[in-house]
């Protein structure tokens, strides 16, 4: 473990706090950090992860529908200054298939990717600046962001504030 890493932990009422979450951390990437992130998601199927990154895209300035890439492996959200990209793992078979989608492409400075089942994508993802792990905890959702990087850390500890 780095000295970077830095843990912040929430418990969200609802669906509407999970989505004010997203937006939250898309309100830091957009006027503090000026630069992409990288984040993973965890959780079971149902815990949020979807709802979290509907939130940050549409804090990123989407209008209009964020769905689930589950069939997809990816839904790109190309908007004025920025590329969102929302990638769902679950049904990757191998990695190696990462490689022929142009994986590499997705991710540079002005690049937002949050990734569903990262796990699967194992050997062919950039390390994160963030993991976030979503679980139910009875009727709300508890949620934990781990900082990876310096940049993950400067994310949370304006989050904090």
């Amino acid at each position: 473990m780095n000295n970077f890493v830095t843990k912040k932990n929430f418990i969200l009422a609802d669906e509407l706090a999970t989505i004010a979450l997203g937006k939250q951390l898309a309100d830091i990437v957009k006027t503090e950090l000026k630069q992409g992130i990288v984040v993973y998601l965890n959780g079971d199927l149902g815990a949020g992860k979807t709802t979290l990154t509907r939130g940050f895209v549409q804090g990123m300035g989407h209008v209009g529908n964020v769905k689930s890439p589950t069939y997809t492996l990816v839904e790109p959200y190309d908007l004025a200054d920025w590329q969102v990209y929302h990638f769902d793992l679950y049904r990757l078979a191998d990695p190696e298939e990462l490689e022929y989608m142009g994986i590499r492409d997705y991710f540079n400075s002005q690049c937002c990717s949050f990734i569903e089942w990262p796990e699967k994508g194992q050997g062919m993802l950039p390390e994160p600046d963030m993991i976030i792990d979503l679980a139910y905890h009875e009727e709300q959702r508890q949620v934990s962001l781990l900082a990876k990087t310096a940049l993950g850390k400067h994310l949370l500890s304006i989050l904090a504030q």
